[in-house]
C-alpha cells in the first residue's frame, strides 16, 4: 500500500466506513490498495457423480486463493470415510438405506458446522461445500443455515448427458477416489456406476422458474453451455468468469525460463539481456526436446523480453509474446547484484526476506502484483489446450503456484532452475507434474531465505544463501 493509502485508512472516519464495507486494512509492506471483501460465501456442488464436480470445486478454490480470496473446501465424501472407515459397495447410498441416510446427514450437518467455524475463527471468504446435492430439500437446508447467518450462496451445478464425458469422469474418479483403493478396476466402475443410478432417483436440476430467486450457473457438459441467474457480487461475478473459462479436454502446459543469460551470469537480476552462449544451446536443446514430444497444435509464448525471445527462436515455429509475461519489475534494483543492493539498500533487502510475497521493489513489483498481472494469462492457459510458456523465474514461481495450488509464502522460494522444462497435466484430483532437465549446464540464480532477516543484520548474514556467479 502507498504511503498515501496509508495515511488515508488511518483517518477515523474513514477507517471506520472501510471496515463497515468489508475492506481488510491489515497490509505488509507492499500492498496495493485495500482489498474490499465481501460477506461470506457458500458455494455449493450440485450435479449427480461423475459430472465434474470435484475437479471444478478444487479447480475453483485453486484459483480463489491464488487471487488472494480465502478459500476452503468441505467435501462431505471425505467426512462420511472418516465416519464410515470402510466404503464396501454401492449400496450404501440406496434411498431406503435409513442408517446409512441417517450418516450422510450427519456428516452433512458436520460439515456446515465447520463452514461456520471457517468462516468466524479462521476468517475464511469462501467455502466450497461439496456434496452430492442432488435434491431442493437439501439445498433448502443449506440455503437457511446461510440466511440465517447471513452468508451469500451461490450454487454451482454441473449437468452432463454426454455419455463419454462421463465414462471418462468415471474412470478419473476410480483412479482418483479414495474409496476404490486397492480396488479391482472392473468392479470399481461397476459399482460407482451403480451407486451413480441410486442418485438418480432422488435427483432434481435446478428449476429455472422454480429457484429463480436463488443465485447460481449451471455448465452443460463440461462447458459446452452455460446459464447463469442472479449474480449477487464481486466475488460471484469473478466466480463465473472462471467457470466459464475452464475445460477438461486432455492436455499439458509446458513451463521453462529462458536460456542462461548473460546477466544471469553475472549474478545480477532484471535486465533485458541477451543469452549467454551455454544459453543458446540451451534453446536449440529445448527445440530438439518440444519436436520429441510430438505434442499436438501447441502453442507458444513468450515475454517481451530479449531471452525468452531468443529461446523461441530456435523452435522454428510462430510464437506470441505477451507483456504480462516480463520477469518482476525490481525497479531501483534492476541489473543490480544481491551484494550491490545490500550494500546499497541493506533495509529494503532485509524488509525483502521478511515477506517476499508482498514486498514490493521502490518503484518496482511485488509477487503479489505478480499475480494480479498474470490472471489474464491463467484465463488463456485454462481456455487453451497444449502451451508452452516460455518465462522468467518469478513468473515461472507463480505460475506453478498456481497450478500445483502452493501458498503464497511458499509461492516466492519454489525451484525453477535454468535449463528444466516442467510438464503439467491437470488431471481430476490435481496436477501430474513431469520435470526435465535437458542437460546443459546453467548458473542457479535460487536464493533461499536466510535465517536472519531483521534490518539490523551484518552482510554476510544477509547474503549467506547468495548463489555463487562470475
Amino acid at each position: 500500500m502507498s504511503t498515501q493509502h496509508k495515511n488515508l485508512t488511518q483517518t477515523p472516519l474513514l477507517k471506520i466506513l472501510l471496515l463497515w464495507m468489508g475492506c481488510n486494512l491489515n497490509h505488509g509492506k507492499g500492498s496495493s490498495v485495500p482489498q474490499f471483501c465481501n460477506s461470506p460465501t457458500v458455494i455449493v456442488m450440485v450435479g449427480l457423480p461423475a459430472r465434474g464436480k470435484t475437479y471444478i470445486s478444487k479447480k475453483l478454490t485453486r484459483y480463489l486463493n491464488w487471487i488472494g480470496v480465502p478459500t476452503k473446501v468441505f467435501n462431505v465424501g471425505q467426512y462420511r470415510r472418516e465416519a464410515v472407515k470402510t466404503y464396501k459397495n454401492f449400496e450404501f447410498f440406496k434411498p431406503d438405506n435409513e442408517e446409512a441416510m441417517r450418516i450422510r446427514k450427519a456428516c452433512a450437518s458436520a460439515a456446515l458446522k465447520d463452514v461456520a467455524a471457517y468462516f468466524t475463527k479462521e476468517y475464511g471468504q469462501v467455502a466450497v461445500f461439496d456434496a452430492t446435492n442432488t435434491t431442493r430439500e437439501r439445498r433448502a437446508v443449506i440455503s437457511s443455515f446461510a440466511k440465517e447467518r447471513g452468508y451469500k450462496v451461490f450454487f454451482v451445478e454441473s449437468i452432463c448427458d454426454d455419455p463419454e464425458i462421463i465414462t471418462e469422469n468415471i474412470k478419473q474418479v476410480k483412479f482418483g477416489s479414495p474409496d476404490y483403493i486397492d480396488r479391482d478396476i472392473e468392479e470399481a466402475m461397476t459399482d460407482f456406476v451403480q451407486r451413480i443410478e441410486c442418485y438418480k432417483a432422488s435427483y432434481t436440476s435446478i428449476d429455472d422458474e422454480k429457484d429463480r430467486k436463488l443465485s447460481y450457473i449451471k455448465i452443460f457438459d463440461v462447458g459446452s453451455r452455460y446459464l447463469v441467474n442472479r449474480v449477487q457480487d464481486h466475488i460471484q461475478s469473478r466466480i463465473v468468469y472462471y467457470l466459464m473459462n475452464i475445460h477438461v479436454t486432455p492436455r499439458s502446459i509446458y513451463l521453462s525460463r529462458h536460456g542462461e543469460s548473460e546477466l544471469n551470469l553475472l549474478g545480477r537480476i532484471g535486465g533485458d539481456s541477451g543469452l549467454s552462449p551455454r544459453g543458446l544451446k540451451y534453446a536449440d536443446a529445448l527445440a530438439v526436446f518440444i519436436r520429441g514430444q510430438q505434442i499436438k497444435d501447441l502453442k507458444v509464448w513468450t515475454s517481451h523480453m530479449k531471452r525468452t525471445i531468443q529461446t523461441a527462436e530456435a523452435l522454428g515455429v510462430q510464437y506470441e509474446q505477451w507483456k504480462a509475461l516480463n520477469e518482476i519489475d525490481a525497479g531501483v534494483c534492476e541489473e543490480l547484484t544481491y551484494e550491490e543492493i545490500q550494500e546499497n539498500f541493506p533495509e529494503e533487502f532485509a524488509m525483502r526476506d521478511q515477506e517476499k510475497y508482498r514486498y514490493r521493489y521502490p518503484k518496482g513489483e511485488s509477487y503479489e502484483d505478480l499475480v494480479h498481472r498474470l490472471e489474464p494469462v491463467i484465463m488463456e492457459l485454462e481456455r487453451q489446450e497444449n502451451v508452452l510458456v516460455i518465462c522468467h523465474q518469478a513468473i515461472m514461481r507463480c505460475l506453478i503456484a498456481y497450478f500445483l495450488d502452493k501458498p503464497a509464502d511458499e509461492l516466492p522460494y519454489l525451484r525453477c532452475p535454468l535449463h528444466t522444462v516442467l510438464k503439467l497435466t491437470p488431471v481430476a484430483y490435481g496436477c501430474k507434474v513431469e520435470s526435465f532437465f535437458l542437460n546443459i549446464e546453467a548458473v542457479n540464480t535460487h536464493r533461499e531465505k536466510p535465517t536472519n532477516v531483521t534490518i539490523s543484520r551484518k552482510s554476510d548474514e544477509a547474503l549467506q544463501t547468495v548463489p555463487k556467479h562470475n
